[in-house]
């Protein structure tokens, strides 16, 4: 690719980020609730979920579907969950076990008002200790076929990567999560961008 390829690209993902705010930014909250317990119903119903044991689930902003629903009946049900960590100083996003819903209140807030560990053992990391069966993936846009967009910094497209690095025989499922006002036709993609397996949004 040129860098006037690249160039190219870098403004059609920012022009469809542009618009995606703009769509987020005039739904309801009751749109927003609706949606997310549709999605909630579909994704705790699915046999993907049923048959994981150790699932990685981001922590929602206003913008995106609800995941604390979803956390706690993770938990509720016995499985392991493991929420993102992200480094400001090395980039680097880890997958952190989360034990409790309690656990999940008491953890600070990042300068993005998200809620994430503040110390946690590299030992403990979900790769580390052996690798994810579900990895639920937050994007600002997707394709129907699953193309996603996220918000440039390519946390999850790394992260996927060295799932399937570190751990060659648990290649985690990916899921992604979306109102449907986040689906478009299309997408500019990258030959390393994440396209996720499968896609749950609040239309049949």
């Amino acid at each position: 690719m040129t860098s006037t390829d690249a160039s190219s690209m870098r403004a059609a993902k920012n022009a469809i980020r542009i618009e995606m705010k703009k769509k987020l930014q005039s739904m309801s909250a009751e749109d927003k609730l609706r949606q997310s317990a549709m999605v909630l119903t579909k994704f705790l119903s699915d046999n993907y979920y049923k048959s994981s044991s150790r699932i990685s689930i981001y922590i929602s902003t206003n913008a995106e579907v609800s995941t604390e629903p979803m956390i706690r009946q993770i938990l509720k049900d016995g499985k392991e969950c493991f929420i993102p960590n992200y480094d400001m100083k090395t980039q680097q996003m880890d997958m952190v076990k989360l034990s409790s819903m309690e656990e999940l209140s008491s953890l600070p807030l990042t300068k993005w008002n998200i809620k994430q560990h503040e110390h946690f053992d590299p030992k403990e990391e979900a790769l580390t200790t052996g690798g994810l069966d579900l990895l639920v993936v937050p994007g600002v846009a997707f394709t129907p076929e699953g193309g996603r967009l996220g918000h440039g910094k390519g946390y999850y497209d790394i992260y996927y990567g060295r799932c399937l690095k570190q751990c060659p025989d648990r290649r985690p499922l990916t899921i992604g999560l979306c109102f449907t006002q986040q689906i478009v036709p299309s997408i500019p993609m990258h030959e390393h961008d994440l396209i996720v397996d499968h896609l749950l949004h609040a239309e049949e």
